[in-house]
């Protein structure tokens, strides 16, 4: 969904000629990974982080597109709302000292962007959900002027024909009703890629889905929303009811969900994503391209508005060769720097050592469990209890101190990242366990001391977030 579209409307012509495309490209896909002929590259990483553009009074402040002209930064781009900014970094390959590279390129481009948004009077802020924001902030006057979000907003309305119903039990429960895609733009998220050589993506993919629960429970920094104390990681329910469009009937309670956990493991093949994305899901924005079907514009495009919380995606190396990566989308932004780099070198290591695992016959659980274990962390932070290899039951933060960061360790060591760096980042990451202090705990812990302040919370949390301390340190 990064790219802009040339129609806000269709007609039903549009829609027969994209899915006979779609369906073309989707064969052509199959044969390539049949033929493996995708690219078998070493590892690369990269991410995307959501950011918020708030005004003196910790208020979201709809100035995204003034930001950006006068930014001018190719890798910071927009998002759906106008108070919402996207950064990129670029590809790094995932050996050496790769961490310590990502950490400078995040750390220089936040500095710049933040520092420019003073410029501005406005303030830059990564958090999962804005604590500040309030139901009436999310009508489409702040969209942000793009074609797709206005033809995106159209069809999943169509699809549903009523209103978004949001339904959160948490600590507290909330239950509303909203008319548009707006609700979406409450959430802002951390996004890791990781591109995988095609013989390993499927275990890769499978790897990430066992990971979702440890990685949504250390990244959580999600706890409220419009007032109100949810889940550990409110972004997850949030996400999938507001964009909750349906299967292939277009109904929106159909047996497939366009945000989801997904529906399996990819059994032999990546390419079983992409088959389900063509039979189970209606196109919801029918372009036209001109470009051959080695483009695969179609299929990603399309791709583009399945949001899997792990996503398998269609790329390109530098000599055209088709690549896969997979995106994965469960830990909130925030709440450094620092802590996102570390919660990177966590997902890369424990995914390389559950995937090589997998590739040999091992690290089975079956999918209900994870999506189970998942949907738990999610909603309870690192004090859930999940079902690990063995179908031993036990709590999360345990699992993850016990087995999962010396895991991450030795994924790490495998790609040939410098010892010194998956020492530094991990042991964020444990100190953080050990602390039991997430964003999103920490979050909680200020609104105990301090009921009510939401305005006076984001401001501290600001302050903390330039001053650049990982959570684990936070203090009030």
């Amino acid at each position: 969904m990064g790219q802009e579209i040339r129609a806000a409307a269709y007609q039903e012509a549009d829609f027969q000629r994209f899915c006979q495309r779609l369906q073309a490209e989707t064969e052509l896909l199959g044969r390539l990974v049949s033929a493996k002929a995708c690219s078998e590259a070493a590892p690369v990483a990269g991410f995307e982080i959501e950011a918020w553009l708030l005004d003196a009074q910790m208020r979201p402040a709809p100035s995204n597109q003034a930001f950006l002209q006068s930014f001018g930064q190719p890798l910071v781009g927009p998002e759906l709302a106008k108070f919402n900014i996207e950064l990129n970094t670029p590809p790094q390959p995932l050996s050496g000292s790769a961490f310590a590279a990502l950490y400078k390129q995040l750390q220089q481009a936040w500095h710049d962007a933040a520092r420019h948004a003073r410029q501005m009077d406005l303030n830059l802020l990564a958090i999962g959900t804005l604590p500040t924001l309030v139901q009436s902030d999310l009508h489409l006057g702040n969209m942000s002027d793009m074609n797709r979000y206005r033809a995106l907003n159209r069809q999943i309305l169509q699809n549903r024909s009523r209103p978004i119903c949001l339904d959160i039990c948490g600590h507290e429960h909330l239950k509303l009703e909203h008319h548009d895609v707006m609700l979406e733009a409450a959430t802002t998220s951390l996004q890791l890629h990781i591109q995988c050589p095609l013989s390993q993506a499927h275990h890769i993919y499978n790897a990430c889905i066992i990971a979702s629960a440890a990685m949504v429970a250390v990244a959580a920094n999600a706890p409220y929303l419009f007032g109100k104390d949810l889940w550990a990681e409110t972004r997850i329910p949030m996400f999938e009811q507001a964009i909750a469009a349906g299967g292939y009937s277009g109904a929106a309670d159909g047996p497939l969900h366009r945000v989801s956990f997904g529906s399996d493991y990819a059994r032999q093949s990546i390419q079983e994503c992409f088959i389900e994305n063509l039979q189970h899901f209606p196109v919801l924005l029918p372009e036209q391209f001109d470009d051959a079907a080695e483009a695969f514009r179609y299929l990603r495009l399309h791709n583009g508005t399945i949001w899997r919380w792990n996503r398998p995606l269609v790329g390109f190396d530098a000599d055209g060769t088709p690549h896969i990566r997979i995106e994965h989308r469960t830990p909130a932004a925030g709440p450094t720097v620092i802590d996102m780099i570390a919660n990177a070198a966590f997902f890369y290591g424990l995914v390389k050592n559950l995937a090589d695992e997998r590739a040999e016959g091992g690290a089975l659980l079956p999918f209900a469990q994870a999506k189970d274990n998942f949907y738990q962390a999610a909603r309870h932070g690192l004090d859930c209890h999940v079902v690990w290899f063995g179908n031993r039951k036990q709590r999360l933060a345990n699992l993850i101190e016990q087995e999962l960061l010396p895991r991450a360790g030795l994924g790490l060591d495998a790609l040939g990242i410098r010892s010194r760096d998956a020492l530094d980042y991990l042991g964020i990451v444990r100190r953080r366990v050990a602390s039991r202090q997430t964003g999103s705990q920490w979050q909680r812990r200020f609104i105990e001391a301090h009921p009510g302040e939401f305005g006076a919370m984001t401001r501290e949390y600001m302050q903390r977030q330039l001053g650049g301390e990982p959570v684990s340190g936070w203090g009030f």
